[in-house]
Formats: C-alpha cells, sequence, structure tokens
C-alpha cells in the first residue's frame, strides 16, 4: 500500500472525525444529532463564501463555525426545548439546509461563468518529524485541520471519562432525572453539546470546500454527514472508537478516488468505487453484534412537576 494513498485516507478521515467526535459528545448527553448532514453542508458553504469573499481561509473556517452553530441552534430548540421527534427535524433541516446553501450561493454569487475556487488550506511538512522515512510523510505532512485532529481524539477521551464535565455529559443521556436532582440543567447541557456539534461539524464542512477542494457545490458533502453518524455508533460512542472507524473510512475513500483516477483498472466500473464507503457503512452497521448505547438516547427529557 503506498505512502501516497495512506497519506491521502488520513486527509479524508480528518472530516469524518470531526463529525464523529462532536456526534459523540452530543448523543452521550441524549441527543443524536440528525441534523449533520445539513450542518456540514452549511459549514462548506459558509466556508467558502467567507474565505472567497474576504480572502481569508481562516475567516472562513470561523464563517462555517458560525454557520453550524446557528444550524445545530435550531436543530437543539426544537429537539431539546420544544421536545420534537429528533429524527424528523434532522431530517427536515437536512432539506432545508440544502436550499438555504444554494439560494444563497445563487444570490451571493449568481451564475458564473467559470467555477469560483479559493486556494485550499496549505499542507505544512513538520520540520524534522516530517523527514522521518515513511511516517514522517503519512503523519506530518498535512493541513493544520489534520494536525487539530492528533489533538482533539486524546483531549476528547480525556474530557468525557477523566473530568466532572464529561460524567455530567454521560450521565445526561444514561439518567437525567438523576442529574436533575443534582440542580443541573439537563436542557443547558444537551443544547451546550447540540452547539458544541454545529461547530465541529461547521469544521468538518469547510474541509471539504476550503480544505480539499477549494470550491463550492451543493452535492460536495455527498452522505458524509452521515457516514460521521455511523462512525459515532460503530465506535459505540467512544472517541477512540470514533477515531478507528474515522480511520478505515477515510482509507475506503482515498482508495475510491485512487481507483477512480486510474479507471478501476478496468476491472469494475468507476461507480462501484464511489459507493465504496457507503457499502462498508451498510456492511459495518450489519455485522455490530452489540452497541453500548446510551440509555435516553433520542429521548426528549420531561421534568416531572
Amino acid at each position: 500500500m503506498s505512502v501516497g494513498l495512506l497519506t491521502r485516507a488520513l486527509m479524508m478521515s480528518t472530516p469524518l472525525l470531526y463529525g464523529a467526535i462532536s456526534e459523540v459528545f452530543a448523543e452521550r448527553s441524549g441527543v443524536m444529532v440528525t441534523a449533520i448532514e445539513g450542518i456540514f453542508l452549511v459549514g462548506a458553504w459558509a466556508g467558502f463564501a467567507g474565505a472567497y469573499l474576504s480572502g481569508s481561509l481562516l475567516i472562513g473556517i470561523l464563517c462555517a463555525m458560525l454557520a453550524g452553530v446557528l444550524t445545530a441552534a435550531l436543530y437543539g430548540w426544537i429537539t431539546v426545548f420544544l421536545k420534537q421527534h429528533q429524527v424528523v427535524t434532522g431530517t427536515a433541516i437536512n432539506i432545508l439546509m440544502m436550499g438555504v446553501c444554494a439560494f444563497f450561493q445563487r444570490v451571493v454569487f449568481g451564475v458564473p461563468t467559470t467555477p469560483l475556487t479559493v486556494k485550499p488550506l496549505p499542507v505544512i511538512p513538520l520540520p524534522l518529524l516530517s523527514q522521518i522515512p515513511w511516517i514522517g510523510q503519512i503523519l506530518f505532512t498535512q493541513n493544520i485541520l489534520t494536525y487539530l485532529m492528533y489533538l482533539i481524539v486524546p483531549l476528547s477521551y480525556f474530557v468525557l471519562y477523566k473530568t466532572s464535565l464529561g460524567l455530567v455529559i454521560r450521565s445526561t443521556g444514561e439518567n437525567p432525572e438523576a442529574v436533575d436532582v443534582a440542580g443541573i440543567n439537563v436542557e443547558k447541557i444537551r443544547f451546550s453539546m447540540v452547539l458544541f456539534a454545529g461547530a465541529m461539524g461547521g469544521i468538518a464542512g469547510a474541509f471539504y470546500s476550503i480544505g480539499y477542494l477549494g470550491m463550492f457545490a451543493t452535492n460536495i458533502i455527498g452522505g458524509r454527514g452521515w457516514i460521521a453518524f455511523a462512525i459515532c455508533f460503530l465506535g459505540n460512542w467512544n472517541p477512540k472508537g470514533a477515531f478507528v472507524g474515522t480511520l478505515v473510512f477515510g482509507l475506503a475513500e482515498a482508495l475510491a478516488i485512487y481507483m477512480q483516477s486510474i479507471g478501476g483498472a478496468g476491472l469494475f466500473p468507476n461507480e462501484l468505487f464511489i459507493a465504496l464507503p457507503y457499502i462498508l457503512t451498510i456492511v459495518l452497521t450489519i455485522s455490530r453484534k452489540s452497541y453500548n448505547v446510551p440509555a435516553k438516547l433520542g429521548v426528549p427529557y420531561r421534568k416531572e412537576d
């Protein structure tokens, strides 16, 4: 397996990890952020628009985070405070964001005769580390968002399992009544985790538009938000499991891109390789034997009088 393929696999796993980790935190608190696909998409659009109009990739990422948080706030208000069905609400918001992004893309940029582009996030070889044979090119010739991924995994695990905040988050998804009795606002914890998922999902979406492709299209996400959602399940609601899952799916996507570039070596149609990450999602979901599902996942909390 070539070094180049593994390098691309790590890069393609980055946005999936941002989405999966955010989903782990939200679902541990009891809320399935089923609007994740729409959050990815609005993050991709806002990231591109912000970067293109300002000339700054940093501003683009901040715009993506803001757009993701606003979308998540709408979802959280409906599901956490109004107690509406999480799957139905998320599906509606996903469809809404498709229309919103297409509308604002047309309003802001019109119908350009040539595709609008920005220069993607640059690869930053780390001094000395990037010179390590084989490993150096794979791990240490990436962009800044991938480098941050190396910190997010251990930090997420530490927060979730080694801090009082993590205990509160996990307890909110397992026994919200006990959390409420302890004087902690269950709705506030859940809404905060949804907002966190919005910020992380916005960054994940921006990765595709300004971290990888350097352009925006309405089909740019193509179901990858749902893959991140599935990785949370397959990783058993644990940051370490999510990390392993993202590497597997990142490798599948990198392999799909590679096989398309060489025409499938004449053996299989390109469409098969395009579908490879999604086929893998279905296969792994079916093959998983047991899940450590948070007890109150997807169940709105209604305080007893």
